[in-house]
């Protein structure tokens, strides 16, 4: 089993703008939980927060607690050791374009000083296995650069960079924002594969999308939480009124 995500009173700033107003809110573990709204009301940052990418932007900072399973993310623990827990795909694929698919998925485990050259191999296999990238992928481990797949392909070598890491979380912003419907269908088949192992943290601007793939669904409008209930409640029957205008299309 997977670890769950426990935020309670979460606040982040930029500068002296507030991005995050008080949020709280589970993620149970072994399940994908969206996170919904309107462009700037706090989606990306949120998730940023989650593993102290947000941190990295200069005059940027957050407070409240955080709880990865047992790991207190906001009290003593390092952003390293975080980060190893918690795996980020980003919307757009960023694979180290001079190096090649194999050396791309070996990247962290590397970084973090990891060389035994057999476990490696295994590692980076079973890793491309799981991002269903493999069989497209291992005549060439050492001798395509990550840069030269297609952009579906770029963004499942990603994932399963994350994953070679061994993380418990899984954080994807907008995974798919920037692929083809075909490139789209397979990272939502993963989503729903890589649960079984691994709790999911979704955020998406698509509403059909976080209806296929997350059992938890979290509106968020101007920095608020304003409703966090399971999915199905969220689009058929919401208890504000915010949600049912922005699921039904009234604004956003």
């Amino acid at each position: 089993m997977g670890v769950g995500i426990k935020v309670e009173k979460l606040n982040a700033w930029f500068g002296k703008t507030q991005a995050l107003h008080e949020i709280t809110m589970e993620a149970p573990a072994n399940h994908a939980t969206a996170v919904i709204g309107p462009s700037g009301c706090g989606k990306s940052t949120f998730v940023r927060c989650l593993n102290r990418m947000h941190e990295t932007i200069p005059d940027a900072k957050a407070e409240g607690r955080v709880m990865i399973g047992d790991l207190d993310v906001y009290n003593g623990t390092s952003p390293v050791q975080i980060r190893r827990r918690i795996g980020m795909v980003f919307q757009k694929p960023n694979p180290f374009p001079t190096m090649s698919i194999y050396d791309n998925v070996a990247a962290g485990l590397k970084l973090n000083g990891f060389h035994d050259r057999r476990k490696l191999n295994e590692i980076v296999e079973h890793s491309l296995k799981v991002a269903a990238l493999w069989d497209e992928v291992k005549d060439t481990l050492h001798k395509k650069s990550g840069a030269s797949l297609s952009g579906g392909q770029q963004q499942r070598l990603c994932i399963a960079r994350a994953l070679a890491v061994q993380p418990e979380v899984l954080l994807m912003d907008e995974p798919c924002s920037a692929l083809d419907p075909i490139s789209t269908g397979k990272i939502e088949e993963l989503i729903f594969q890589l649960k079984e192992d691994f709790t999911i943290v979704i955020v998406t601007h698509n509403m059909q999308q976080a209806s296929r793939v997350a059992e938890f669904t979290g509106f968020f409008l101007l920095g608020r939480l304003i409703e966090f209930d399971k999915t199905e409640k969220i689009f058929t029957t919401p208890s504000d009124k915010r949600t049912e205008d922005y699921v039904t299309g009234r604004f956003g």
